[in-house]
């Protein structure tokens, strides 16, 4: 679903009620754990967390007006979404997200590329993905994204 939102406030307020309080929940998870020097804001329509062009002026190579993006958040037509682009640019995160994952949560994991989806409000791991938020620095953000884009 998207929604058009110009704050995360907004964003939070558009949500359907049943998933108010998870999306708000993830949110303060994900601000609890995130390392220093991410920002919080609307990025790609969702709720995302970015390296800031203060911080990394290039931004997004796909469109360099774009901060770099590492995770949102967002209510889809069928579930609640995490992206993480670590767990898709980290094979070692990713590993170790996948292991962990049945230690959290009774259903099969639901992900693709770095789209974590949950269909369950009740099965959302939160302790698992505010672990998952504080993996990763800005720094070593940056030189896993940089080392990414230099192979291509």
């Amino acid at each position: 679903m998207q929604y058009k939102a110009h704050t995360v406030e907004d964003y939070i307020c558009q949500v359907p009620d049943e998933r108010k309080e998870p999306i708000i929940k993830l949110r303060q998870t994900i601000l609890k754990n995130l390392p220093k020097g991410f920002e919080e804001g609307i990025n790609y329509n969702m709720i995302g967390y970015y390296v800031p062009h203060s911080i990394y002026p290039n931004g997004y190579h796909c469109n360099p007006k774009l901060p770099l993006p590492f995770i949102h958040i967002a209510s889809q037509k069928n579930f609640i979404a995490v992206y993480h682009s670590g767990i898709y640019a980290d094979k070692k995160i990713m590993d170790w997200f996948v292991a962990e994952y049945p230690n959290y949560c009774k259903r099969k994991l639901d992900m693709g590329k770095s789209c974590i989806r949950f269909k369950k409000m009740d099965d959302i791991p939160f302790g698992l993905i505010g672990e998952l938020a504080s993996k990763l620095t800005v720094d070593n953000w940056i030189a896993i994204y940089e080392a990414g884009i230099k192979k291509k």
